[in-house]
């Protein structure tokens, strides 16, 4: 069986948006490992409908990094959502309709991780499902002040830390599951 795993370059004050404008300063050949074995561990990519447009109209003709666009241009992608029609990006299956259904079935189905990344509307509606199996946050130590929080007027849900790591940068490696006790 699958597991859905959600990645985030967050601020301490728990922003998510736009990190290009406040998360370079922290980048490391620590971070680059995590990343690359987050997507090294990726079966399959699931996305909402947003992110799905701004990498559906980047990756396939990036020339900037071409191990990361040839990994994200093959691997199988899962888009959320309920108003996209269709999606021509490569290897892309658009689920709608029973969501909760579909995403049980595609976890059933799959072997390996379901990785995600961004998507933070995506990453709560998951997690108030109890489809989100891993929340792995690269908390940066740097207060953002302004832009989309990963948790914004959500419910409560207990999290279990099962893994941790501190960079030289001062960046947090975390891992959370959610925590049924």
């Amino acid at each position: 069986m699958g597991k859905i795993v959600s990645n985030f370059f967050i601020s301490l004050d728990g922003v998510v948006e736009s990190p290009d404008k406040w998360h370079f300063p922290y980048w490391s050949d620590e971070m680059g490992a995590a990343v690359e074995a987050g997507m090294k561990s990726a079966v399959a990519m699931l996305m909402g409908r947003k992110l799905y447009e701004e990498w559906a109209s980047y990756w396939p003709t990036a020339d900037s990094d071409q191990d990361a666009a040839m990994s994200l241009n093959n691997v199988r992608k899962y888009v959320l959502s309920n108003t996209l029609e269709k999606a021509d990006w490569n290897n892309t299956t658009v689920i709608s309709g029973d969501v909760v259904a579909q995403v049980r079935e595609l976890k059933e189905r799959t072997d390996g991780d379901i990785q995600m990344s961004g998507s933070a509307t995506t990453v709560r509606w998951l997690l108030a499902n109890g489809l989100l199996d891993e929340l792995k946050l690269l908390v940066h130590p740097i207060v953002v002040g302004h832009g989309r929080r990963l948790f914004e007027d959500t419910p409560t849900h207990s999290l279990k830390l099962v893994a941790s790591e501190t960079f030289q940068t001062g960046v947090l490696n975390l891992t959370y599951v959610p925590d049924a006790g």
